[in-house]
């Protein structure tokens, strides 16, 4: 076949329309949306994940050694929770932890009625999810809060030394970003839980 007739012959078949196809592309298995639907459990701690963009309890087994059950070992307990990867169950149902591993406790101060826990890095610095995560877990704890509210702070001798009080309200829990926020003195006067006002303290 000559040249010419075979460019003929191309340009014929460009002519009736012929497109080419693309190779299908396997995509993976759609994803699937969070149930958020915390793992059954009737007795044990509640401890406070992550969930799509709110956050949310599971009750956990938390077990403190005979003895140590003052407020600076049961906030370093639930603060081990807090940093662990949540159970397969967990994370089947979408939870996720945003505490970050290298977050301690490293004390505390006030009297047995209103504790302070000192954390090394300022509540103002941490992700807002994991803030209201360690806020949650802690107030709804008997030992650290009164079941909506807990006292924390920062480093001594940094910015975020003050202690101040952070409050679990549904407000932090459905929108964290509104942890960055803090209530006038007189805004809750009754020491209610608060439910619908922009909640915590901030550094």
């Amino acid at each position: 076949m000559t040249a010419l007739a075979l460019g003929t012959l191309v340009a014929g078949v460009a002519g009736c329309g012929i497109r080419s196809t693309e190779v299908p592309v396997d995509g993976g298995p759609a994803p699937t949306r969070a149930s958020c639907d915390a793992p059954a459990a009737h007795n044990g701690t509640e401890v406070y994940l992550v969930c799509g963009s709110q956050v949310e309890s599971v009750v956990r087994a938390v077990d403190l050694p005979p003895g140590k059950d003052g407020p600076v070992e049961v906030a370093n307990e639930l603060l081990l929770e807090l940093k662990s990867n949540p159970a397969e169950e967990e994370q089947a149902a979408g939870f996720r932890t945003e505490v970050p591993a290298n977050l301690w406790v490293t004390g505390g101060a006030g009297d047995s009625e209103s504790p302070v826990i000192r954390l090394s890095q300022g509540p103002g610095q941490l992700p807002v999810s994991a803030l209201v995560q360690i806020i949650c877990t802690f107030a709804r704890n008997e030992v650290l809060g009164n079941g909506h509210s807990v006292m924390l702070s920062g480093p001594p001798a940094s910015p975020s030394s003050t202690p101040k009080t952070y409050l679990c309200s549904a407000t932090v829990r459905e929108s964290p970003e509104a942890a960055s926020h803090e209530p006038a003195d007189d805004e809750n006067p009754s020491g209610e839980p608060v439910t619908d006002e922009t909640p915590t303290g901030e550094d």
